[in-house]
């Protein structure tokens, strides 16, 4: 298999073979799939297949939960098979795969407990938030439904994508996350889960909101990092759908020259949404750029700096030009704040004029822009030097905390550039201003979770992206 990117040509020719790659693009859908599955030891209710603690994922079997996790059955008895038992666990969380082709997938959940309160935080695939905390007293029951989107690296036929260290095992090509492996994965967490049951089945009119940036947007592998990309899925019910395209180190022409733009391009159809949230990392100009193999001269930052004011701007509209010009409707969001770690305070020259130069892209190409870098700016100075660093890991990335801050800031952009999104909000969306943030730190309850394990020959762990440490922890290293 010819890997897109892989062989050492020049850029020109790097990006033509890119782009007759994307050309070639198949869009041929799988059969629709669907599953119902009954946890827990009781009766397994007529329809659905039996899941007990011990079904251990495996690929024969196509579905089951992943190693690692103390996960109880607990059984209550009583006629109704599919409510009265459950799965549960004392650990931070546990984790249930299926087998699906790619594609965009109606995930329904039954929580509760028959005989007491349970407490379920529901995420999918790499730690996107679905479901908040949702409560259910003794003998009460919540069914809900929302929309996951599951991709591989295929590209056209014989080609991949060019996926980085954190995303595939060096050499063997394999999937190192849940972000780009052939399963659905749903994470359960919070003070006492009680999954009941789960239902999937594939859908073919969603409307999928595709994100693509760099590591302030990506979903991030593990705590303490936590990004408005992986939180936005919250605030949203059927028909929309997140797909979280970005990744660690991207800049604008990176972006083109791995062909992540063909993959979002080659699904993207008409009434789709794409958010271009680029600046942190198209300002460097010096080093390597780790989303390259080290002998890889591409990975020279040299090659994908883009001055603000011409090629980042021009760029960033011809981006959304492109996507117009598809049937799809882009929205430009300026890249967030930083601030100083050590005194709390704003860094306000870290990103030069790239803020400005975005919302002057969203202007030439005649889009929406959501302006993060001003919303990001007063919820820091909001919340003030004590308790801004809360919000962050070293001054650059949010940690769980600041990223449902964020992603908080983008729903309340999205109403005020009055998209057609926002008919799709969540009834507990309600309205969030920056400058009076909520929740407070203290008050953020959303279960967090442990690092987990990296697989065997996997690259260097995703958190901060692969970023050295700098002196001023104001600023960073690789995005």
């Amino acid at each position: 298999m010819n890997t897109l990117g892989a062989p050492r040509t020049p850029l020109a020719g790097r990006l033509a073979a890119l782009v007759a790659g994307a050309v070639l693009a198949a869009t041929t859908a799988p059969a629709a799939t669907a599953f119902k599955f009954d946890f827990g030891s009781g009766a397994v209710a007529p329809g659905y297949a039996g899941v007990r603690a011990e079904t251990v994922f495996a690929q024969d079997r196509g579905y089951g939960f992943e190693p690692g996790a103390a996960i109880s059955d607990v059984d209550r008895g009583g006629a109704d098979a599919l409510r009265s038992d459950f799965a549960t666990t004392t650990d931070p969380f546990f984790r249930f795969s299926v087998v699906v082709p790619e594609g965009n997938y109606r995930v329904t959940v039954t929580l509760g407990d028959p005989s007491g309160e349970s407490i379920t935080t529901v995420k999918a695939e790499t730690r996107r938030l679905e479901l908040e905390q949702v409560r259910t007293t003794a003998g009460q029951f919540e069914t809900r439904s929302f929309l996951v989107n599951v991709r591989t690296a295929a590209l056209s036929p014989g080609n991949t994508l060019k996926l980085d260290s954190r995303e595939t095992t060096p050499g063997l090509g394999t999937s190192v996350t849940t972000t780009w492996d052939d399963k659905l994965t749903l994470q359960f967490s919070g003070a006492h889960p009680c999954v009941c049951g789960v239902e999937i089945e594939r859908v073919e009119d969603a409307i999928t909101v595709f994100l693509i940036g760099d590591s302030t947007v990506t979903d991030q592998a593990s705590e303490p990092y936590g990004t408005w990309g992986q939180m936005l899925a919250r605030w949203f019910k059927p028909p929309v759908v997140i797909a979280n395209h970005a990744e660690s180190g991207e800049t604008l022409k990176a972006f083109r020259m791995q062909g992540r733009w063909f993959k979002v391009m080659s699904e993207m159809k008409p009434g789709d949404y794409v958010f271009l949230q680029f600046g942190h990392n198209d300002l460097n100009q010096r080093g390597h750029d780790g989303i390259w193999p080290r002998d890889d001269t591409l990975g020279d930052w040299v090659n994908t700096y883009s001055e603000a004011n011409t090629d980042y701007k021009w760029l960033l509209a011809a981006y959304a030009v492109e996507v117009k010009r598809r049937g799809g409707i882009p929205v430009i969001v300026s890249p967030m704040t930083k601030i100083n770690m050590r005194t709390g305070e704003l860094n306000t020259t870290g990103l030069g004029d790239y803020p400005k130069a975005a919302v002057e892209a969203a202007k030439l190409a005649d889009v929406a822009c959501i302006d993060l870098n001003a919303m990001s700016i007063d919820l820091a100075t909001s919340l003030g030097p004590q308790l801004a660093p809360k919000a962050y890991v070293e001054g650059l990335h949010s940690d769980s905390y600041g990223g449902y801050l964020f992603s908080r800031c983008l729903v309340e952009g999205i109403r005020q550039a009055k998209l057609g999104l926002a008919d799709y909000l969540v009834d507990d969306a309600g309205t969030f201003d920056p400058k009076h943030p909520q929740p407070m730190p203290d008050d953020f309850k959303l279960p967090l979770e442990p690092r987990p394990p990296r697989p065997p020959g996997a690259g260097p762990g995703r958190g901060r992206g692969g970023a050295t440490p700098s002196p001023n922890p104001g600023d960073a290293g690789r995005k």
